[in-house]
């Protein structure tokens, strides 16, 4: 005979069935966070694996083997980016010769901001406030500084001196911070120097991933099928394509726009001739694909050279009109049939994910967190049970 089920017993069910997954969700949050170097690295080399995969593809179409087609692009992938990272080194290294007059330059740009922000303040308060106002509070002031003792009595606009700096004596604690600020960048590297161990460690196994994921993608492809039986094969192998083509279609696709935007913008900026365009062109390309912020990103680098360069107001105005257009022609016209018809999220989705993983990866989490969510809703569109969770995921 069962026993009856108490009414404390039956309150307590639904806490149960809901504590599972509140504490499985909570870890993998937190092995997400901790772990998040060796998952960066592994994303970084699956979406590198993605962008190399159709050129590896058309060696495969021509009789090439497998290995030897990958490890023919993974070594024309290392020497382009080889030769790209030694231009850009070159036109930093320029840039960074232009340091000093770079600061005198901002400092009178500064300074210049500062006068006609004052001009127009008078101006709107001359327009604003009546003349017979204005009389009046000048002849207060000049009855207030009348009654002020002469020692304290100054002339209007004139600053007061400033005493001479003390030295610190030696030993004390004001000599110490002192010491300690000279060298911020020192320091910082100083004490940060395990976390960049670890990134480059890491970062030395994507190449290695990267022609593995490559030559042996057929192989994984077909015996992780083997973890499933029957219809959940096929699911699974449906689900296994659409997350590969939703990626691909998404960093592809950004890749390419990217490329598209770094030769349009070098090419303006050279006929323009802006000092490093090599440098401001690719930076302003890529920066301008990022999601939200992309059109203010990307007008800091041409400025930024400008700026070095001493440009005038009318190139200023040039440069924004440029980068604004083909932002706005990038989002409008190639971004929905490159990207967008392959990738289905709605705005509001897209904003939480990049608030999430932005959270717990950084900046990598930033650039890695539509195309996670891309996957899961390709994960979610071809699982019958998810299919609402896709729904609500899609646009």
């Amino acid at each position: 005979m069962a026993l009856p089920i108490s009414p404390l017993d039956r309150n307590t069910e639904p806490f149960h069935s809901y504590a599972l997954p509140v504490i499985a969700f909570g870890a993998i949050i937190a092995v997400l966070y901790f772990g998040r170097v060796f998952f960066i690295t592994a994303l970084a080399a699956i979406i590198i694996a993605f962008i190399l995969d159709p050129f590896v593809g058309l060696l495969v179409k021509i009789k090439f083997p497998r290995s030897i087609a990958s490890l023919f692009v993974c070594t024309l992938a290392a020497l382009i980016l080889y030769f790209a990272g030694l231009g850009l080194y070159s036109q930093i290294a320029g840039l960074w010769e232009t340091m000093p007059s770079l600061s005198q330059r901002i400092g009178e740009v500064e300074e210049a901001t500062l006068q006609q922000i004052a001009s127009l303040e008078d101006r709107i308060y001359k327009v604003v406030v009546p003349k017979r106002q204005i009389q009046q509070e000048k002849k207060a002031e000049e009855k207030k500084a009348e009654t002020q003792p002469k020692t304290v009595r100054r002339k209007r606009g004139e600053v007061a001196p400033t005493p001479p700096p003390t030295l610190p004596q030696p030993g004390t604690i004001q000599e110490v911070r002192i010491h300690n600020d000279e060298n911020p960048v020192s320091g910082y590297i100083s004490t940060h120097i395990g976390t960049f161990y670890q990134a480059l460690l890491m970062a030395s196994f994507v190449p290695f991933l990267v022609y593995f994921m490559l030559s042996w993608r057929d192989h994984i492809h077909r015996n992780f099928l083997h973890f499933f039986q029957g219809g959940d094969r096929v699911i699974a192998a449906r689900s296994l394509r659409g997350v590969g083509d939703m990626i691909r279609g998404y960093v592809v696709g950004n890749f390419v726009l990217g490329c598209m935007l770094a030769g349009l913008s070098s090419t303006a900026f050279w006929m323009m001739h802006l000092e490093y365009p090599l440098l401001a062109g690719p930076a302003s390309g890529f920066l301008s694909l990022v999601p939200y912020i992309g059109l203010p990103l990307a007008m800091v680098p041409p400025l930024f050279v400008l700026l070095a360069g001493g440009g005038s107001v009318s190139t200023v105005f040039v440069i924004v009109t440029i980068v604004a257009m083909l932002h706005v022609m990038a989002l409008n016209l190639f971004y929905p049939k490159v990207v967008g018809a392959r990738v289905h999220l709605n705005p509001l989705v897209v904003t939480f994910s990049l608030m999430f993983w932005g959270f717990l990866w950084d900046a990598a989490g930033l650039l890695l967190a539509i195309p996670l969510t891309a996957a899961l809703k390709a994960v979610c569109d071809n699982v019958i049970s998810l299919r609402p969770y896709g729904r609500f995921l899609g646009d």
